[in-house]
């Protein structure tokens, strides 16, 4: 009897290892690997911690405060740090962590209107430039380089010679500086965005540019808005502290982290650590912003996930 010999694709296909099975997808797979490489990320873990610090301690200040931070005691004025008082008392008998705890409320009011106003304008702007083209574009890029011509600084003292100073100024003083930032970070992704296959796809199937621009373009950018949110909010808190210490940021009674900067030096010989306490502040609110933005820049970008 005449023997069969196997066939050589069913002889390869028996030897061969089985492929692996894909996951699901959407399920709950996908939250855990990419939790843990979060907590991996040490910038990420750092800066994240840092600015849940600051939002809690400006969430706490709405509820409770060790001490009011608007009542005058000069009995109390420039005390060491104590049990009754964590962190000592300025010049006029205020609890230094209940002005900081306020005061971190105040700069994280500025840097959220000032960075929504200038995410969503410049953002609507970038999208704008990169879906027209031609005119449009040119004519967009042109007014952001123009605006860029007045700093942050000095658009608030133009405003407070107008309206006068306060913190409504500032806010809008640093997000209308933010506007062209956003715009030309929005109108460079957006353009890469709008050379990939799949919004020539897109347009060869007869969606119009509204609709590519809502459905592709803006989700496959809004990482990289997230990111320069995250950064921009530092350098808001930055810019908020920089015209409170020149008096054109928030005024008194309401505490500020740069009023209070401003205030101390005047003191610095005889009671150097006013200044200390919310040059500190400052220092770590930025530091966990950029931190936090540069974790968020490798976790959200997937050429660097890939690497790591």
């Amino acid at each position: 009897m005449a023997m069969v010999k196997d066939s050589p694709t069913l002889a390869a296909s028996s030897s061969a290892p089985h492929p692996p099975q894909p996951a699901p997808a959407g399920g709950p797979l996908r939250w855990p690997h990419g939790l843990q490489r979060a907590l991996r990320h040490r910038s990420f873990v750092l800066g994240a911690v840092l600015t849940i610090f600051m939002l809690g301690m400006a969430a706490l200040s709405l509820l409770w405060t060790p001490w009011s931070p608007y009542e005058v005691n000069m009995a109390s004025k420039l005390q060491p740090p104590s049990g009754a008082h964590w962190l000592g008392t300025d010049a006029f008998g205020r609890d230094i962590v209940s002005l900081i705890m306020v005061g971190a409320r105040n700069s994280i009011l500025v840097g959220v209107i000032a960075v929504g106003i200038g995410m969503g304008v410049g953002t609507a702007l970038g999208l704008l430039a990169a879906a027209r083209k031609g005119w449009v574009e040119e004519a967009i890029m042109r007014l952001a380089d123009f605006t860029f011509a007045f700093p942050a600084l000095l658009l608030a003292i133009m405003l407070t010679a107008v309206f006068g100073a306060g913190i409504v100024n500032s806010i809008i003083a640093i997000g209308i500086f933010y506007i062209p930032t956003f715009a030309r970070v929005t109108r460079a992704s957006a353009n890469a965005v709008w050379s990939r296959e799949y919004v020539l796809a897109a347009r060869a199937c007869g969606k119009g540019p509204w609709r590519i621009t809502l459905e592709h373009v803006l989700p496959n950018i809004l990482s990289v808005l997230i990111v320069q949110a995250t950064i921009q909010f530092a350098l808001a808190i930055l810019a908020e502290a920089a015209l409170s210490y020149l008096g054109l940021g928030t005024q008194p009674p309401e505490p500020s982290w740069g009023r209070m900067l401003s205030e101390a030096q005047t003191l610095m010989f005889q009671a150097p650590l006013l200044a200390v306490w919310p040059g500190v502040a400052i220092a770590l609110a930025v530091l966990g912003l950029n931190l936090l933005g540069d974790g968020l820049r490798d976790l959200l970008d997937p050429r660097l996930a890939r690497k790591r």
